[in-house]
């Protein structure tokens, strides 16, 4: 994985944007185990590249997965989350029919996630940092 001190640039940015993810099984099914979590794993990797952002660490439950990625600002959040169900729904159902089983009538996630910005320096500090700016006369 990465370097934490790693800044990235783009053509006409320097960024640093990480999201914490979390995709919720239907119904909090218990569909996961080991096997299943270290290949969603691999697939979130492979997405994440092709979004040309990387995923960080990832870990889960029988029923949940946590994601962590970094992301550059031209990726929107929603379009990167849409691929990262879809793909890992229809490549897990096509690798493993016993947990295909375990789906809710063919759909593995919930519709909704969480999403949630993080990394860098708290809001307060950032807060005080624009407020100490000094306002030209």
């Amino acid at each position: 994985m990465s370097n934490d001190n790693d800044i990235r640039q783009g053509r006409h940015c320097v960024f640093k944007m990480h999201v914490h993810l979390v995709f919720v099984a239907k119904y909090r099914r218990k569909v996961f185990d080991g096997d299943a979590i270290n290949r969603l794993r691999t697939i979130f990797a492979k997405v994440c590249a092709d979004f040309e952002a990387q995923l960080i660490e990832m870990d889960g439950e029988d029923d949940h997965v946590h994601l962590l990625v970094e992301y550059p600002p031209k990726v929107a959040v929603s379009n990167l989350v849409n691929s990262l169900k879809g793909v890992s729904s229809r490549l897990l159902r096509k690798e493993r029919p016993d947990i295909q089983k375990r789906y809710w009538n063919g759909v593995l996630w919930s519709p909704s996630y969480f999403a949630s910005s993080c990394g860098g320096a708290p809001i307060s500090i950032v807060r005080q940092y624009i407020e100490q700016q000094q306002t030209p006369h």
